[in-house]
């Protein structure tokens, strides 16, 4: 190929991947939008396709996570080339991990050998999944847009992410792709044929990939459609129904810490509040930062919304900043408190993986010129408890359990499922997408939300203060949503205790653990089939 050729694949294949997330929501794509660049970097060096890689990597991310422009300079008064460059810089950053990919494919794999041709389409997702976790984890972790997440839609597909996480399904993705790549090389070669086989080897191997596939899709598939027969086969005869209420004040963030306007926002929340009460749910949930103030220290609105909580006949959550007085001084939290009944604190849980240059300035002896993005409060400090809230209805004696992720922290699968490991029967996401927009984020955000319902087999109830609010299902079906930039409530009945923990509950990323071993394994066969050629050669 030449490279025009070579340059316009990988250009093709990062705009594929950004059409397939919400926004564009053509999820059908991600099942080919990596074959452009596996034919791309078929016979490149380890250096172009290093490059190749980092070009579709940095033009996906570009498209996606756009909106931190927006959150960093309309919400969080950065210049625009400030929030420009920075958006350049992490998505230059989050691309390096797709030229790794590319690049070690290519410098492991890419030997004039058939074996050799294989085994890159072999580890191609097993590596894939080996650099998510990585993402996931290094530093603070970012594993926004994982592959897998494009699928959130397609609930038969996802259904294995109880046992394989959103990695599964990032990693049957890869697998697709690498099998249709094959295929094309095998009808269509770019390059003489190769010895140890010629055509026919390549042609041999690229219809069993094909059939393992395949195989593996159907399982997949079968498996899906038996686990949603399972959950709705339970509904019928499962009695333990919670109703819960959602508050979607869509206050703008340049007025939430606006002190001339916390009436209003204040007020805003318990007319939707009193509203929602009239269907007497037993639970009603407000955003992240609902109360702009202090509830704990607050002589005005706090004793109001333990009045509130009085008359509304409901369990509250609302999400507040909090603190602590500590040896080293005053100590800010991103907080969450229960408020029964009788409008006693019966619960507080601090957000423990906060959000890097949103909620704290990592290295900040060394980053002291940056402040944060948030207004309102000091800096806030990491939760270290899994907060387990209970609910009791006062008629049927009934307890519910349920954990509460704020905000950013449900991107995180492995921090969600240590509250359902630790007994949540279901789970609250409150969050403030209002940083976000009218952009895709907030879609992106409850699409990953949608794959902790599946992973842990548990229902999802998210209030997001701009929106998108919802109630998710064991499934991942999102049975009810907001639109965004509105003022409302949503209502609904949850199912909880209809399933068993969970293979990916009680034992978190194994199966992406196994890809990182296998991994290891095949760069290992690889190296080896290449010395195994130099002898040959030699001889």
């Amino acid at each position: 190929m030449s490279n025009y050729k070579l340059y316009s694949a990988s250009l093709l294949s990062g705009i594929l991947l950004i059409l397939i997330f919400p926004g564009f929501n053509f999820e059908i794509l991600a099942w080919v939008s990596l074959v452009p660049l596996f034919i791309a970097t078929r016979k490149t060096s380890p250096l172009t396709s290093l490059k190749l890689g980092f070009i579709t990597g940095f033009v996906f991310y570009i498209g996606v996570i756009y909106w931190i422009v927006i959150a960093m300079t309309k919400y969080g008064s950065i210049p625009m080339a400030i929030g420009i460059a920075v958006l350049i810089l992490l998505s230059g950053y989050l691309a390096i991990y797709l030229s790794l990919f590319t690049f070690l494919l290519s410098y492991f794999c890419n030997q004039q050998s058939s074996i050799s041709n294989q085994l890159r389409y072999i580890l191609a997702p097993f590596l894939w999944v080996t650099l998510e976790l990585i993402r996931a984890h290094f530093l603070t972790g970012f594993p926004w847009a994982s592959l897998g997440y494009s699928q959130f839609k397609t609930l038969p597909i996802i259904q294995a992410a109880d046992i394989t996480g959103v990695y599964g399904v990032s990693f049957i993705i890869v697998m697709v792709n690498t099998a249709i790549a094959s295929f094309i090389e095998s009808i269509t070669p770019l390059h003489p044929p190769l010895s140890k086989g010629g055509s026919g080897g390549v042609r041999q191997f690229a219809t069993k990939y094909m059939i393992v596939t395949t195989l593996f899709i159907i399982s997949f598939s079968i498996y899906g459609y038996w686990r949603m027969n399972l959950f709705n086969s339970q509904l019928t005869t499962h009695n333990s129904q919670l109703k819960v209420a959602l508050i979607q004040g869509n206050i703008e963030q340049n007025m939430k810490w606006d002190e001339s306007y916390q009436s209003d926002v204040f007020d805003a929340h318990v007319n939707l509040t009193m509203q929602a009460s009239r269907e007497k749910p037993d639970l009603i949930v407000w955003p992240e930062s609902a109360t702009p103030f202090y509830f704990q220290a607050d002589r005005n609105f706090g004793p109001k919304m333990i009045e509130l909580a009085k008359n509304s006949g409901s369990f509250i959550l609302f999400g507040t900043p909090g603190y602590e007085i500590k040896d080293n001084g005053i100590v800010s939290y991103n907080r969450a408190y229960l408020l029964s009944r009788e409008g006693d604190v019966v619960g507080k849980y601090d957000k423990i993986h906060l959000v890097p240059f949103g909620e704290y300035v990592p290295l900040r002896k060394i980053l002291f010129f940056i402040d944060k993005m948030v207004e309102g409060v000091g800096e806030y400090q990491s939760g270290e408890e899994y907060t387990i809230f209970e609910i009791r209805n006062p008629k049927s004696e009934i307890q519910n359990f349920f954990g509460t992720l704020i905000c950013f922290e449900v991107i995180f699968p492995d921090l969600v499922r240590r509250f359902v490991k630790n007994g949540a029967e279901f789970l609250v996401n409150i969050t403030n997408d209002g940083w976000y927009g009218k952009t895709a984020a907030s879609s992106q955000h409850i699409a990953m939300v949608a794959f902790r319902a599946v992973e842990n087999r548990v229902p999802v109830v998210r209030a997001a203060n701009t929106g998108i609010s919802g109630i998710i299902e064991p499934t991942g079906k999102i049975a009810k949503e907001t639109d965004i930039f509105v003022t409302t409530y949503v209502t609904g009945e949850i199912n909880t205790g209809l399933l068993q923990k969970t293979f990916y509950t009680q034992y978190g990323d194994v199966f992406a653990y196994i890809c990182s071993m296998a991994t290891i394994f095949l760069v290992m066969l690889s190296r080896y089939a290449k010395n195994d050629n130099y002898r040959t050669a030699s001889l």
